[in-house]
């Protein structure tokens, strides 16, 4: 069973777009590279028999889009970091202090993010920005779910740490992370 163009194709573009592009711009460092990385990805998805996906399109999909992010980044020998405005929230919070505040603790936590290990920042940006279970973690990444959960954990602890260790930082903050 294929994929019609029209319905299924544009639901799945629709939802998981976004969350393949934040995570295309991961690896290329490059909107425009990570949003041709993410048509190539649905355009192999139109290709594909979906029996032969047997309900793992979503793991797939990551799986095929870091795969070609990997290859555009080494083509280009470079990379650069997620930057913080490109990992802004979209919404808009009433409250001008809370919103500052909000921003300061993201800016935070992506700069001790970028200190990481190349492999705990990935992880960790596929359990928290993609929401993905471990077992998908580890079908995209070809590492073992325990590995990935000891790579979680090794990275929020470290960012944890961070935090405590930056004074001005609220309380309130830690706990969220946790």
């Amino acid at each position: 069973m294929k994929l019609d163009e029209g319905g299924e194709v544009r639901a799945l573009l629709d939802r998981l777009q976004g969350p393949l592009i934040r995570y295309a711009v991961q690896i290329t460092g490059d909107l425009e590279r990570a949003r041709d990385v993410v048509q190539d990805t649905f355009l192999q998805l139109c290709s594909e028999n979906l029996v032969s996906l047997n309900g793992h399109l979503e793991p797939w999909l990551f799986t095929v889009c870091r795969n070609r992010a990997l290859d555009v980044r080494r083509k280009e020998d470079r990379m650069n970091p997620l930057s913080e405005a490109n990992a802004e929230p979209d919404g808009h919070d009433p409250d001008p202090f809370a919103s500052l505040e909000q921003v300061q603790r993201l800016a935070s936590v992506l700069s001790i993010l970028a200190t990481l290990p190349e492999n705990q920042q990935e992880v960790i940006r596929l359990k928290f920005q993609n929401e993905l279970s471990y077992k998908e973690i580890s079908h995209i990444t070809g590492l073992s779910v325990t590995n990935v959960g000891f790579l979680i954990h090794a990275g929020l602890k470290k960012i944890r740490q961070s935090m405590l260790a930056q004074p001005r930082e609220n309380p309130k903050v830690l706990r969220r992370i946790k």
